[in-house]
Parts: structure tokens; sequence; C-alpha cells
């Protein structure tokens, strides 16, 4: 598939061609920066609109990168055509760039809204404080300037702070719909005008501290909200810092120049230091080295590289410089068909509809329709337009959402707050409603199931000065295994032994002196030790020149408390496997030890995608828990997942829940805290519901002031909060 470089943020949608990307034959496709989506209505919108254009077979927004990617016919369409569909349906867009992803880290919007809050809280308290002598008796020229003082304050506070609501209320009915922030914002409105009114004609009543402080409670849920889910944001980021920016080109001359990555074609010689990334996948053509391939199976234990083996981008040397030859660039390597697996498994989960956007479908139009029945029945009753517009504001006030807009925030914060106190951190509050739905759990094996540490086994056994010669030797290389040793023999209270003249012949082993002997430490097969291969542990050979060479056998052990877990995960009816990128025998060994019957090893991370999709299809709700590169494509796939805080950058951020500590409890403590918050969001939902109930018969019936209406509605937010603080995480 051939493509071109994008150009940074900053360039104008002009030559459009140059972006287009051929990924078939008679199929075109563009990636979009459509940096305005802020909703699931944004992302209908812009669907939309592109979908309906001739020719398009493919039109889907990526929320957390803002990516929209179009395929289309080109006998039908033309680049130039989908950009202006886009801006036509009211959003900016511009070619994608890779630094768009990760500008999405911190979200602007957030910061307006807390500052919003800000303005909002320190108007109502003033204001207050200004009603406060009103209510007391004061009348005439003392209760003027009381009102025209609040006036001062509240126009500007309600024209900054409203800004949320009347952006989003003009959008939805510029496009000929509506939602929740339609109906508050002509309540803010209409309370705002009235009470101006009343200021200017000396009436008794004014308002302004009603609509500010309706402002001030509806930013406090919007503004948890949108904290909780800016934690979800980054997640491909993450994944771009694993990739290099450009590599060493060696000419066919044997010059060589630093050229960017954009700049790479296959068939071009790249050299790669020890200690750099590989910039792209290739074949080794010269050096031997061993790499970190954990992007590939989720391992941590580097593999050799020889002449003739294939090397991934992303990939890390670790111990002497590599020439090779580059066969897939840009697009089309294998980071890139990672991230676009996150992508698209993330496309999925975004298309989870959230109880509240639920609510809100036929929330918005009910009250609409119940105030304006409510004007017209005053009106025809012989009320004026005064009093009908009064009531109708009220009705507005009274019902407007802010217990149900506090309903799914206010729990989900006090849930990530228990949480946390137990060492799990929640990144997207909407992580919650999905994890307590979830029926089916996946594990990955290393790091989550395992430490990912590997140990020595049976180092007690061993002679206290053959393990300080080891572990001597070991010192000089950063290989896991070597690590191993030097940490058993400090666990045991032994010295690492003086070793000097120390070499290492990368992908076999380290050769030393100590003592007048020749130590060697590396592959059983490179000292010629004996054939003691156990497929469920790998091993390396210690010879210190005395003998035959000793056998030293390592494994990954079990997080202490993972047969609890299990157990417990069981209990709470949810059907566990393992899906693992390590050897068969290593996975069956664990699935063995939990009890766990379903299980597959050997899964590169389109395969774990494939089978988290398949699940899906039959109907199952997967919990994802994972910490490698390559499992982020499985947890973005997942309808919700957790990584132990030792993840990887795009394993922590692809997954909507982090835990902290060693301990594999905080899945199934998790897991119950999400269900009893789903119980007390749907419990909120009643409250609210019922406050409306009854309160908006007697606002119809003119018994209510905007004032004694955002006074009730205040009591309902208070009410919800209230019993979000209730939840506790269980034992």
């Amino acid at each position: 598939m051939a493509t071109l470089a994008v150009p940074p943020p900053t360039a104008a949608p002009s030559g459009l061609e140059l972006f287009v990307a051929e990924p078939a034959p008679g199929r075109r496709r563009l990636d979009l920066h459509v940096p305005g989506v802020r909703c699931a209505g944004c992302i209908r919108s812009v669907e939309g609109a592109v979908r309906a254009l001739p020719g398009v077979t493919l039109g889907r927004v990526n929320f957390t990168t803002r990516r929209l990617t179009v395929e289309w016919d080109p006998a039908c369409l033309d680049a130039e055509r989908i950009v202006e569909a886009v801006t036509r349906a009211g959003f900016e867009a511009r070619p994608f760039a890779p630094a768009d992803a990760a500008a999405q880290a911190t979200d602007a919007g957030t910061r307006r809204l807390i500052r919003a809050l800000g303005v909002s809280g320190f108007a109502a308290m003033n204001i207050m404080l200004l009603s406060v002598s009103v209510w007391s008796g004061a009348d005439g020229a003392t209760r003027d300037l009381f009102h025209l003082i609040s006036a001062m304050i509240a126009i500007p506070a309600i024209a900054y702070a409203g800004q949320p609501f009347f952006a989003s209320a003009r959008g939805a009915l510029r496009r000929g719909r509506t939602n929740m922030d339609v109906p508050i914002s002509i309540g803010i409105l209409l309370a705002a005008a009235l009470s101006l009114h009343e200021t200017v004609t000396s009436g008794p009543h004014a308002y302004f501290d009603a609509a500010v402080m309706l402002i001030f409670f509806l930013l406090i849920g919007r503004t948890l909200d949108a904290l909780m889910r800016d934690r979800a944001r980054s997640g491909v980021a993450a994944l771009l810092k694993q990739s290099a920016r450009g590599a060493l080109v060696r000419s066919p001359d044997g010059t060589t120049e630093m050229r960017p990555i954009e700049a790479i074609a296959p068939g071009m010689t790249v050299l790669v230091a020890a200690g750099e990334r590989v910039a792209v996948d290739g074949l080794v053509l010269d050096g031997r080295s061993t790499l970190d391939r954990s992007l590939v199976t989720g391992e941590s234990l580097p593999e050799a590289a020889a002449p003739g083996d294939e090397v991934l981008a992303g990939t890390l040397n670790l111990d002497a410089p590599l020439v090779i030859r580059a066969t897939r660039v840009g697009e089309a390597s294998f980071l890139a068909q990672v991230i676009r697996l996150m992508e698209a498994a993330e496309g999925g989960r975004q298309r989870y509809v959230r109880i509240a956007d639920r609510a809100a479908r036929l929330y918005a139009p009910a009250v609409h329709l119940l105030a304006l029945l409510s004007a017209i029945g005053w009106l025809v009753a012989g009320a004026t337009l005064h009093q009908a517009v009064l009531i109708a504001v009220a009705v507005l006030i009274i019902t407007c959402p802010c217990a149900l807009g506090l309903a799914v925030p206010a729990v989900q914060v006090r849930a990530a707050s228990v949480l946390m106190r137990r060492g799990v951190l929640v990144k997207d509050g909407s992580a919650l409603e999905r994890l307590a739905a979830c029926d089916t759990l996946v594990l990955d094996k290393t790091g989550t199931l395992t430490l990912g540490e590997p140990g020595l086994v049976a180092a007690d056994a061993l002679a206290r000065d053959l393990l300080a010669r080891a572990a001597g030797l070991a010192l000089h290389s950063r290989h896991p295994l070597s690590r191993a040793v030097v940490a058993a023999a400090r666990a045991a209270g032994v010295a690492p032994a003086e070793v000097t003249d120390v070499t290492e012949t990368a992908g076999l082993g380290l050769v030393g002196q100590a003592g007048g002997r020749r130590l060697r430490l590396g592959r059983p097969d490179w000292l010629g030790a004996a054939d003691t291969a156990d497929a469920t542990r790998l091993q390396l050979a210690f010879d210190d020149g005395t003998g035959a060479a000793v056998t030293l056998s390592f494994d990954d052990p079990l997080r202490p408390d993972a047969g609890a877990a299990v157990e417990r995960l069981r209990r709470a009816g949810l059907d566990v496997r393992i899906l693992s990128g390590d050897r068969p025998a290593a996975v069956e060994a664990a699935a063995r030890a939990l009890g766990i019957e379903r299980w597959a090893a050997g899964q590169s991370p389109a395969d774990k995608v494939g089978a988290i999709a398949a699940l899906a299809a039959a109907g199952r709700r997967v919990l994802v828990v994972g910490d490698g590169l390559n499992d982020a494509p499985m947890l973005a796939a997942g309808h919700a997942s957790m990584a132990p805080a030792s993840a990887s950058d795009a394993g922590q951020t692809a997954a909507d829940l982090l835990f902290l500590n060693a301990s594999l409890m905080a899945v199934p403590q998790a897991l119950e805290t999400a269900r009893r918050a789903d119980v007390q969001v749907k419990q909120n939902f009643v409250a609210a519901i019922g406050y409306n109930v009854l309160a908006v018969p007697i606002a119809i019936a003119g018994y209510v002031t905007p004032l004694i209406a955002a006074l009730a509605m205040s009591l309902s937010s208070v009410i919800v909060v209230a019993n979000a603080l209730r939840l506790k995480v269980p034992e």
C-alpha cells in the first residue's frame, strides 16, 4: 500500500491527493483529523455526513485520536468533497498527522469547564449574599440596587460560564436535533431575561441567583464527567512513543545519513546501534545481537537476532549493532499495524452508549414539550404572557437535569476514589458501566497472572561458592536471566565473586576469569551441557572450570493470590480464559495451576483481537486483563480492560483501569465495586425521576417561582451526591 508523509497539524486541507492512500485497486483511503469531535452525537454527525456521499464504503471516527478514516470509489468521489462534507456538518477537518494523536493527551475543553465552574461558583456566592437581603425584606430603592448589582455580576457570568451549554445547544439545533443542553440553555436564558426585565422595571422578583446556581450545579457534573473521560485519552500516543522518528541509512557508496522515517523506502540499508529501537521492519544483513521483542510476544526475555532473521519496527536492540535491509516502512510496518488494530478495537468500544446518553435522548424533548404545554395552558386559562412565561421557566428549571447530570459522574468519582485507596486507578468513568456488565474474563499470562520477572529455581540447592562465581559473571550482562542469577545470590546472602576479562557473545553467553579459572555462563547447547530441557522453564548453564556444566532453571512464578482471585471471579459468574503469546507448555502449566480450562498460546496481537471479536460476536462482554505492548489492541477491544502498573506505556493507556500493586485481587474488587456502582447509578436515576414526578405538577400549577425551582433542583442534586457517597469497595 503506497502512502506519503503527512504534514504537521497546521497544514491546510489543500492538495489532499498527496495524503490519499490506495489500500486496494479501485479504492482510496484518507485519514483526517477532526478536532471538534467531543461526543457520541458528534461522531454520528461526522460519520453520517461522510457516508451519505456517493461511493463511500467506509466512514469511521476514532474518538481517542479524533481520526476520521474514509474509504471510497475514486470514480464517484474525490478527497476535496469529503472535507467539504465534514465542514458542512460543522467540523474542521485536515490531513491526519501522528502529532495529532499525541496532542489528545490533554483536553483544552476540560480546562475551559474548570474555569467556567470557578466563575459560576464565585458569581453564585456573591449573588446569594445579595439575595439574602432581598429575602429579608429589603424593598424600594435598596431592593432595586441589589437587583442591579446582581445583574452586573450575573450577566457576564452567565455569558461566560454558560458557553458549554449554549455552544452544545446551538450546534444541536443547527443540525436539526435536540439534546439535554437545549432545555438547559432555554431555562437559563429565559430566567436571565425575566430577571433583567424585573430589574429594569423595578419589579419585586429577580432570579439571577437561580440562573447562576443552575449553571454552577450543572457544571459540577459536566466537569466531573470530563475529568473522568480525560483519563482515557492518549492510548495511541503511547504507541507512537515506541516508534523511531528516523534511522541511520547507509547508501550504496558507503556514506551514511540520518533520515526521517518518511524518507526511508523498502530495500534501503539501515544501521541500528545497540540500545536503539528498530525503525522499520526488515531482515538482518550483518551482526548478531539480542532483541526485546515484547511487541510481538509480550515476553520480556530477549531473543537472539542473526543474519537472515526478521526484525520488526519498535523492537529494542540490546547488545550489538545490526545492519538490516528495510522490507516494510511507515503504514505497512508492524507497529503501524498494531496502532491500527488498537484504533479499530477502540472504535467498537466507543459505540457503547452510556446510561446518561440513553436517558438524554428521551429527556430533552419531554422537557421542551412539558414547558410549552404549561405556558399554552396558562395562556388559555387567562394568565398574562409574563405569568405564563414565568411558569414555563419554573418548569424548565425544576426539571433541569442537574440530578440526572450528577447521577452518573457522582457515583463514578466516588467509585474511583474508593478504588484508588485500594490501589486501583480508574481512568475512564464509562468503563465502570461496561465492567459491571462483563461476563467473560480473558487474561494474559506473563506480567499479568505472573510477575513477569524470571526467578532462579532451587537456588538454595547450589553450592554457595558456585553461586557466587555465577553471579559475579552474570553482573556483566543486562539479560533478564543474568539479573535473576544476581538477585538469587543476593537473596541467599551470597556476595558475587570478582570476575575479570569478561566478554559477551550476543545470543550465546558470557566468558570471564576468576581465581585463575575460566568461567562461562550461557545457553546450555553452547556450553555442551546435558539436555535437561523443561518446556515450561527457561534455562542457562554455568561452567566454572571444575567439571561438567551446571544447568540453572528459571520460572516466572504466578502472583501470590492469582488462584484466589481467579476463583473469586468464577464465583462472580465470569468465564475465565487465558490468551498469551508465550510458549504452549508455559501457558498450559499456568492454566493447570489455576484450574483454567480454556487457554491459547503463541498469540499475536491480531490473533488476540480476533479472539475477543469472536467472543463479542457470540454475545459475550469481555473483561481483558493484560500488560504488554502487544496486549494494547486486545485491551482496547475488550468491553472493559485492566492492566497492572508494571504494564507498558501503551498497555497502561489502552486499559480502563490500572492496579498499582502486585495483588491480582484488585480485579474482582474492581468488578464487584463496578456492579455496586451500577446499582447506585440506577438508584440515582430513580430518585431524580421521582423528584420530577413530585415537583413538576406543583410547578405547572403555578405554585413554584424560578428561585424555589432552583432550590428544589439543588436539593435533588444533594440527594444524588449523598447516595453516591454510600459506595464502598468490598473486602
